[in-house]
């Protein structure tokens, strides 16, 4: 991977860096150590600025401006990122040596028209997703045919950037796995899977692709050479029509939670149900009568593992249709009884993350109950008014730890640290 060091502030050069970028809206002038392998960008400033004996590169911006240099023509697109016909239109023409192209990502069909621009292009370029999303973009460097990429020292840049010294650590080949979903910005995976991978020697990054639309996510999994991925809400069921096949338990649940990306082949898997049964541990759960609110697809994985664990299940929800649908698919019965006949209860709705009201009258828990919340680092009103009842409580964190160590050692070939994951999470 060649890096390009770039400097949000004037600190003294990163040492050993390939390349460095010098932007004339931070440095007053060109620091000593800037060579042929480096680059300065005018940002509107003057090009005389510039000594005629420089030999690195000059980035001019989208600007005709003449100079006696080594020319970089860059456009920069803070909003929005174009199509990949018309990326290509705008970066081909002119007379640089190198064009760049930056460009705001917000979902897959971005990533997919940055890629395909890539193989298009006939000219040296470079060509970046801005955000969170877009940090693919920035580490595929040689993938997506980018004469480089930058990378910060100090401060980023521009969003979404990652620091030189990561990059260069993480190289080409690293190993790519991330998390779908909308909106991402509560997830925790990130950091427990980041700290599992370094924790295991693994040269890999676990990615955020917080897309509002899975328009091309199948072609941005195989484009990038991404290992896998989780999928969380609301994707869980509309992800399967993107792969080329499911296994058994996910085809039970009807919802995948893990992609794994075998040599473009694309596998949907649900590790949810290990979760759960990580969670209920040391609950007895042999002829237990376990109460399941929700009726989506973490409803149907709880359904899946309470039947194997012997439970005498019953569920309720707000969509009485889809209630009707698990409870015929699993089983189980349609509750409308009385909480207090439960042994166990299971929410499975994004209540306590979101403001509504439970589909089961919670006021007549007792201290001799389990009570399981599937939402994690934050409280709820369920655990909450079930601790004061003296309930044995626990939330989504042991659930969130057993499947993406599952979805690790599917990854990976290897299983995680679950004390290291634990330890990020609590």
């Amino acid at each position: 991977m060649r890096v390009c060091t770039t400097y949000g502030s004037a600190i003294p050069l990163r040492k050993g860096a390939e390349m460095h970028e010098i932007r004339l809206d931070v440095f007053d002038s060109i620091p000593e150590g800037v060579g042929a392998e480096s680059l300065v960008t005018l940002c509107g400033k003057d090009p005389s600025l510039i000594p005629d004996s420089f030999e690195g590169l000059v980035d001019v911006g989208d600007s005709s401006v003449e100079i006696p240099h080594r020319k970089i023509r860059s456009i920069h697109d803070f909003d929005r990122t174009p199509s990949e016909k018309a990326i290509v239109g705008m970066l081909s023409p002119g007379d640089q040596e190198i064009s760049k192209g930056a460009f705001m990502a917000s979902t897959f069909l971005d990533l997919d028209s940055i890629l395909q621009a890539s193989r298009s292009l006939d000219r040296k370029h470079v060509l970046l997703g801005m955000g969170q999303i877009g940090e693919v973009t920035r580490i595929r460097q040689k993938l997506l045919r980018n004469d480089f990429t930058f990378g910060y020292e100090g401060v980023p840049t521009a969003p979404g950037q990652l620091s030189a010294e990561e990059l260069e650590t993480l190289g080409d080949d690293c190993m790519l796995v991330g998390i779908t979903g909308h909106p991402l910005s509560h997830t925790k995976s990130p950091a427990m899977q980041n700290a599992a991978i370094k924790a295991a020697g693994i040269n890999g990054r676990y990615l955020v692709f917080d897309s509002p639309e899975l328009d091309k996510v199948e072609d941005v999994i195989r484009g990038y050479e991404i290992r896998g991925m989780n999928v969380t809400i609301p994707y869980k069921e509309r992800i399967m029509e993107h792969l080329d096949s499911v296994s058994s338990s996910a085809e039970t649940i009807g919802a995948v939670n893990t992609i794994v990306n075998n040599n473009g082949t694309l596998i949907g898997n649900n590790t949810d149900i290990t979760g759960i049964k990580m969670a209920l541990e040391g609950t007895p759960t042999e002829g237990a009568k376990a109460l399941i609110m929700g009726s989506g697809g973490a409803a149907r994985a709880a359904a899946e593992a309470v039947r194997t664990l012997g439970c005498v299940g019953s569920l309720c929800g707000r969509n009485s249709e889809t209630v009707d649908g698990i409870c015929r698919d699993f089983g189980l019965e349609r509750f409308e009884g009385d909480i207090r006949d439960m042994d166990i209860i299971i929410n499975c709705t994004p209540i306590g993350l979101v403001e509504g009201k439970y589909p089961a009258d919670i006021t007549g828990l007792r201290a001799e109950q389990t009570v399981f919340d599937m939402v994690y680092g934050k409280r709820t009103p369920l655990l909450d008014f079930a601790e004061s009842k003296g309930c044995r409580t626990m939330d989504g964190t042991d659930m969130l730890i057993g499947q993406g160590a599952a979805s690790f050692r599917m990854w990976f070939g290897t299983a995680p640290d679950l004390d290291v994951m634990r330890g990020v999470l609590r």
